[in-house]
């Protein structure tokens, strides 16, 4: 079979692999779609933290299942998506329920080769069935599950100022839950092409540049108050530490990035407004059970998300050109 791997930072290769098979209580997966995430393009930079490499990437997959290993009850022909955080199911964490931050995790794509491949084996628990949505919609319930997972660490009231920094995929995402669990959301970013597609196809309700008086604009939108919801999904530092300044009294900061630096905050004010500060990582089965059902009731616009399209053998070529913003990736997906 054909596996695209990232043999260092800056090389892709198409190579020849075998064909796995499944084992107990393994499905082996035809993959037909893989979404291009923020996570393949930082393995491609080579700013990953948690990556060895050669690795092959990718982890937003749908597909069919081509093989059930002994045990397994799902249909051969099934269309699914995949849930690609690999979780031990007996640490801390997942005896919490917490399996997203599993001690243990494996993501594919990252931990363990991933699935921008013609096939790829999990366990059965790890693919669930995908019927009444497409191909593409199903390759995007695992990026959209990050920001769903995010807004419902937040916990938001209805009516909440929600502000999502960073209008990426992840932050689109982010913005899409919020606004579905009626929050007021306001996106900041860098690119005003971002906050375009933000406004007209999200329907955020206000879009502010990042820059020197983005703070006071955000003041000014809240009459002083700042955010009840602060949502970081940028990946840069420096902003990471500018959202503390954007959280109202009582209110709550949810950073989704990670970056391989330290973050600082100023205890004084981080105190005297009793900020709540969470981490937010992948997602558990209930977001992607919240996505694929926003999907398909139509709450997502999915048609939107896609700008971008390549077949397998196209993508090595693809991702330096991606990587630049006059390509306009908002969600890219090889067919394979």
């Amino acid at each position: 079979m054909r596996a695209l791997v990232c043999l260092k930072p800056g090389e892709l290769a198409l190579q020849e692999r075998p064909r796995p098979s499944p084992s107990a209580g393994e499905v082996l997966v035809r993959v037909r779609r893989a979404g291009v995430c923020g996570t393949d393009l930082h393995i491609f930079q080579g700013s990953h933290p948690f990556l060895e490499y050669p690795r092959v990437i990718g982890h937003e997959l749908s597909g069919e299942i081509a093989e059930a290993g002994p045990g397994c009850i799902i249909a051969v022909g099934q269309q699914v998506y995949i849930i690609p955080y690999l979780s031990c199911g007996s640490c801390v964490a997942c005896r919490r329920g917490k399996t997203n931050c599993c001690q243990y995790i494996r993501v594919l794509g990252v931990h363990i080769d991933g699935g921008m491949s013609d096939y790829v084996c999990v366990p059965e628990q790890n693919v669930v069935a995908a019927n009444g949505v497409t191909l593409d919609e199903a390759a995007m319930v695992e990026f959209l599950a990050i920001g769903a997972h995010a807004v419902r660490r937040a916990g938001p009231r209805k009516a909440d100022r929600i502000l999502v920094v960073g209008a990426g995929p992840i932050g689109l995402g982010c913005m899409i839950f919020a606004k579905l669990h009626g929050g007021s959301v306001t996106a900041l970013d860098v690119r005003s092409d971002r906050l375009a597609f933000c406004c007209d196809r999200v329907g955020v309700d206000n879009t502010v540049i990042a820059g020197f008086d983005a703070r006071e604009t955000l003041s000014q939108l809240t009459d002083g108050d700042f955010f009840d919801v602060v949502i970081d999904a940028t990946g840069n530092a420096g902003a990471m530490q500018d959202g503390f300044e954007y959280v109202a009294h009582g209110g709550t900061y949810v950073l989704v990035s990670i970056v391989r630096d330290t973050i600082s905050f100023a205890d004084p004010e981080f105190h005297k407004r009793e900020t709540t500060l969470m981490g937010s990582r992948n997602a558990t089965p209930e977001d992607f059970f919240e996505v694929f059902h926003a999907i398909l009731q139509g709450f997502v616009p999915t048609d939107a998300l896609v700008t971008h399209r390549v077949k397998l053998a196209e993508a090595p070529a693809s991702f330096p050109m991606w990587l630049s913003p006059n390509a306009g990736v908002i969600k890219a997906l090889i067919e394979v």
